[in-house]
């Protein structure tokens, strides 16, 4: 989990936030993307294969896989409720690691522990 701290400090400097209505959509698996995304309100549901495997919330990040190499999106990400979204792409993700190192380390954790989790369910 990472600290909330770290990523809302990091996340409520980026501009335009995003608002999303409960039920929406945020991105879908195997969608190509170039944005990772963290929560500065509400939830988000996790889907694979169209299964819930995880709800995120506050202060959390993800889709941080297409910004480290993987092609498309591994899963579905819908907001649960209605959220308040920030989203770094490469050079925003390359700069926050470059000013706060404990970023990229939490950022790291919490997409080895997802994927660990994703990987057990399919």
């Amino acid at each position: 989990m990472l600290s909330p701290v770290v990523t809302i400090s990091i996340f409520q400097k980026q501009p335009d936030p995003q608002a999303f209505s409960a039920g929406q959509v945020i991105f879908e698996e195997g969608q190509p993307g170039d944005n990772m995304y963290g929560i500065l309100e509400g939830e988000v549901d996790v889907l694979v294969n169209g299964k819930l495997v995880e709800t995120i919330d506050t202060g959390d990040v993800f889709g941080v896989g297409v910004l480290v190499g993987v092609k498309n999106r591994t899963y579905t990400a819908i907001a649960k409720v209605d959220s308040k979204l920030v989203f770094l792409d490469d050079k925003g993700f390359l700069f926050a690691v470059q000013e706060t190192p404990m970023f990229a380390i939490e950022v790291m954790r919490s997409y080895s522990e997802r994927l660990s989790r994703l990987q057990h369910i399919v």
